[in-house]
């Protein structure tokens, strides 16, 4: 039931953003690899970002807390980075979400593994937190490739 409800809201997000895109000279199915990336990258952001939420809660004092999730957020704050990068220089910033990916996909695996002691769990955790920033590096390049493909680029490297 949550999967149906995320799909029909990214659906929504793409057809709302495709609507009223500035992008409207661009083919249908090149503006869908456009927009894709970033709004999964949007969603990924936002979920990881979801764990810096176990800073509360533990008794500390308030701004220690504030402070541990601030701390926490750190990496989501550095994925923000990462996705203004890749907004502007597609192939550029989709090396570097391939790369985080690939590079953090063994660490995650093997502390996964050392708590759980499961190879399964320790697969589906990579899945839900590596696997999908180089999904989301391929369908940027994909994308600067398609639109180059197609002639969507004007001299500072911007869809038209």
């Amino acid at each position: 039931m949550f999967r149906i409800f995320i799909v029909t809201l990214l659906a929504k997000i793409i057809i709302f953003i495709s609507v009223y895109s500035k992008y409207d000279g661009m083919k249908t199915s090149v503006k869908l690899i456009h927009l894709l990336p970033r709004i999964l990258c949007i969603v990924a952001i936002l979920f990881i970002s979801i764990f810096a939420l176990d800073a509360f809660g533990h008794g500390d004092p308030f701004w220690a807390q504030i402070f541990a999730f601030l701390m926490h957020l750190v990496p989501s704050f550095i994925l923000l980075i990462i996705l203004l990068i890749a907004w502007k220089w597609e192939v550029i910033g989709g090396t570097i979400f391939i790369l985080i990916g690939a590079v953090t996909t063994p660490f995650v695996y093997s502390h996964n593994y050392a708590m759980n002691h499961s190879v399964g769990m320790s697969l589906m955790i990579v899945s839900l937190i590596t696997i999908p920033f180089v999904i989301i590096g391929v369908l940027f390049i994909l994308g600067h490739r398609l639109k180059k493909k197609h002639g969507y680029f004007n001299s500072n490297f911007s869809a038209k």
